[in-house]
């Protein structure tokens, strides 16, 4: 199994950065422009903060530049603590094992911390180093995704 994890500090109250972050447009936000995730049907009109632990909602495709399917999650809810904390546990193609823990947390007046933790077992041997520097980079994308919406604090 491998480990990535990132942390922001953000100019912004932890509701209003959780409400926009359980939302497909959220989602997508931060993985613009190099990835877009499609939802499962079950999940259309519904955010993350909807999903039951346990519940199974079906594929999301990701889409490299919006277009091109290179990989799907069989998304899984495993915990939840609606407005602060989930914990995907997946499978993906290219992965064995997915999980995928957020936590919104207050961090003073008008702002808060993100941190996502990765852990992650890819399907195909050798593949570990390139497929960590591809999540590192993802989601270091992704947080800087979310300190320019939000600002800095």
């Amino acid at each position: 199994m491998m480990r990535v994890e990132r942390q922001s500090q953000l100019a912004a109250p932890a509701a209003t950065v959780w409400q926009q972050a359980v939302t497909p447009e959220g989602i997508n936000d931060e993985l613009r422009p190099w990835l877009r995730m499609t939802m499962p049907k079950a999940l259309r009109g519904r955010t993350v903060d909807e999903v039951k632990p346990g519940e199974r909602p079906g594929k999301s495709w990701l889409l490299l530049f919006g277009l091109l399917p290179v990989d799907y999650d069989d998304l899984g809810i495993a915990e939840l603590e609606p407005g602060r904390r989930f914990l995907e546990r997946s499978t993906m193609l290219s992965m064995r094992s997915w999980q995928h823990e957020r936590i919104v947390e207050e961090a003073g007046e008008g702002a808060c911390t993100v941190t996502d933790r990765l852990t992650f077992e890819p399907r195909m041997p050798g593949f570990g180093r390139f497929s960590r520097s591809v999540i590192e980079f993802l989601f270091r994308h992704r947080h800087g995704r979310l300190v320019r919406r939000y600002g800095a604090a």
